[in-house]
């Protein structure tokens, strides 16, 4: 584990060699901090959304009319994390730079998400949530093929129904 500023800092889990800004398909899982469940409820199947989470969903929706080489593909919010399927379209704005690893593109996956949690945060503790917040970091997957888009499309359908068993319920977390 590297070190920044005298702190042990963790490896980022994004693939060393891959170019986050190259056009396709991206399934991405946020979470709140601490997976506190702020963002709605779930009843029966059927999310209800709080007002976070109605911001949220609002700033997602968003996300393609603020950059416009994306498109959205399913998404869905849970009570402490939401599943997205961002696709960045081929014609992404040439930004590359001769940069390090570890620096962030412009217009890159990356910078994306920064930029929507941001966003999310701001308008959230306006609201009077002021201890919202997101965890540091959020897992992706690259989407390979139309198939694994199908299999992620309905994984994120089936999510509300099976939220009881998931990991990020309260209830399931190791102790």
């Amino acid at each position: 584990m590297k070190r920044f500023r005298g702190k042990y800092r963790i490896q980022s889990t994004r693939l060393p060699t891959y170019d986050y800004t190259s056009a396709g398909w991206y399934h991405v899982v946020i979470c709140t901090a601490g997976r506190t469940c702020v963002l709605g409820r779930i009843r029966e199947g059927i999310v209800g959304l709080s007002v976070p989470g109605c911001i949220v969903a609002h700033e997602w929706q968003r996300t393609p009319h603020v950059r416009p080489y994306t498109v959205l593909g399913p998404w869905i919010i849970m009570p402490n994390h939401l599943h997205l399927v961002l696709g960045i379209k081929s014609e992404t704005p040439g930004t590359k730079t001769e940069a390090g690893p570890e620096t962030l593109q412009a217009h890159s996956l990356g910078a994306i998400v920064g930029q929507f949690k941001s966003r999310c945060t701001r308008r959230i503790r306006r609201r009077g949530f002021h201890d919202f917040g997101w965890q540091p970091r959020f897992y992706d997957r690259v989407i390979r093929d139309e198939s694994e888009l199908q299999e992620t499309t309905q994984y994120i359908a089936l999510n509300p129904v099976e939220w009881e068993y998931d990991r990020h319920h309260p209830n399931n977390r190791l102790q």
